[in-house]
């Protein structure tokens, strides 16, 4: 069964309200749009869900999954599923996938079956991503993607790449992007300036693009949020088969 449906959400570690302590209402926006965008993706009819995001390598993570947001400031751990001889797993999740995990388990405390977790190395080539996105999913069931990735670090000069003045065009450009579910243009971003601007999604956002043409058919997709709080720009989208 093809790739049904897929979720894309932004992972600032200030998301999480226990995190963001005073600050938390300045992203309540964001976190219900995120909300309402895993709600769609839970009733998409997926079996499974794949969540993928930016790590240190590309790689599929093994089950079962563990990470901490510790090192941003609080000890609050999240678990995805049990192995039944005790094995560990992934321990450490990278940020990308640890919020992804966070917020799955936010709409839905407990842990569905079928998930997998796949971490893509920021520098990956778009023809990787893209091949690699070919190859996710099951077969045999209906599956569904979720996909972390920031837009731009440059929106101004308080923001952790300072002002870069091709921000807000690449920004622009990604969310026309996702609201059409145009995988061509996801796959058209420069890797360079991509990285020039700090942007975390855009590995992730071609495996997306990827997976999607593998499946073939048309899609249609919807923008539930696009902002620059903190001079990053964030994006909450989904994508569905068209009827």
């Amino acid at each position: 069964m093809p790739l049904v449906a897929a979720a894309v959400c932004p992972h600032p570690p200030l998301i999480v309200p226990e995190l963001a302590g005073a600050a938390a209402g300045e992203l309540d926006e964001l976190r219900a749009a995120c909300d309402a965008a895993i709600a769609r993706l839970y009733a998409s009819g997926a079996r499974s869900i794949i969540v993928v995001g930016t790590g240190e390598r590309t790689a599929n993570l093994d089950f079962p999954y563990r990470g901490s947001f510790a090192p941003w400031g609080l000890p609050l751990e999240v678990r995805l599923g049990r192995h039944p001889d005790g094995a560990v797993g992934t321990d450490g999740l990278p940020l990308s996938l640890l919020v992804g995990a966070w917020l799955l388990r936010r709409v839905r405390p407990e842990v569905p079956p079928g998930w997998r977790m796949v971490s893509v190395a920021p520098d990956e080539p778009a023809e990787r991503c893209a091949a690699g996105g070919a190859r996710l999913g099951s077969p045999n069931q209906p599956w569904a993607l979720l996909v972390m990735g920031d837009g731009s670090a440059c929106r101004g000069r308080q923001a952790p790449g300072y002002d870069d003045p091709r921000a807000p065009v690449y920004d622009d450009g990604v969310a026309r992007a996702l609201a059409d579910a145009d995988a061509e243009a996801l796959l058209g971003l420069d890797p360079v300036l991509s990285a020039e601007l700090k942007a975390a999604g855009r590995a992730p956002w071609q495996v997306l693009a990827g997976a999607a043409r593998a499946a073939g058919g048309a899609w249609r997709g919807h923008l539930g949020y696009h902002d620059a709080p903190y001079g990053v720009s964030y994006f909450v989208a989904n994508w569905e088969r068209a009827l």
